[in-house]
């Protein structure tokens, strides 16, 4: 069973701009790859905000391709993977809006939100933002640069999966009364956890 981190940047407010993904395999325990890829956004709009976060600039990815291509680079990996993303809504919201953007239908995969993962695991920590996660773990990360997302959200699962002894990061929802979410080319389902 393999599981992939994944992390968007947008070039501004539109979810359908993303501008850079980063990747984190986990496998056995570990983060084995991580990759980032630049992409252009196919109307070019860069918000000041937007670059404040994460320093991607028009020019930056002017000669990057558009979301379909990169995407494409990953398919394989993704078919019956098991997808994590740290406020996995905002990332799973992005890599729908882009695909509806292209008129693309969406891949068949599952996936987690570690944000909700970690509320859950780590109730006692005051703010679950993923710097203060990675500042909790020891974890030293470039923030709002996707494959340094990525792969902090992959280590930190693979911290909450050895928290609650699962045997892998998948394993989790069923010890901690999670549904993870369901991307299929017919639909969307979030991911949600029962209440207490």
């Amino acid at each position: 069973m393999k599981t992939i981190a994944i992390d968007f940047e947008t070039a501004n407010e539109q979810r359908g701009s993303a501008c850079s993904v980063g990747l984190a395999w986990i496998e056995e325990g570990r983060v084995t790859r991580v990759e980032e890829r630049l992409i252009r956004p196919r109307d070019m709009r860069f918000s000041g905000m937007n670059i404040a976060i994460h320093g991607i600039r028009p020019e930056h990815v002017e000669d990057a391709s558009e979301f379909p291509e990169v995407m494409d680079e990953f398919e394989e990996d993704f078919r019956g993977a098991t997808m994590i993303a740290h406020n996995a809504a905002f990332d799973f919201s992005v890599w729908r809006a882009s695909l509806d953007l292209y008129r693309q239908s969406y891949p068949e995969l599952t996936y987690l939100c570690s944000l909700k993962m970690a509320q859950r695991i780590w109730p006692h920590f005051l703010s679950h933002r993923l710097n203060l996660i990675a500042e909790h773990l020891g974890l030293r990360f470039v923030h709002h640069n996707a494959a340094e997302d990525a792969a902090v959200c992959a280590a930190a699962a693979i911290e909450m999966a050895r928290a609650v002894k699962a045997d892998a990061v998948y394993a989790i929802p069923s010890l901690i009364g999670m549904k993870p979410g369901r991307l299929t080319a017919q639909a969307y389902e979030p991911c949600t956890c029962r209440k207490g």
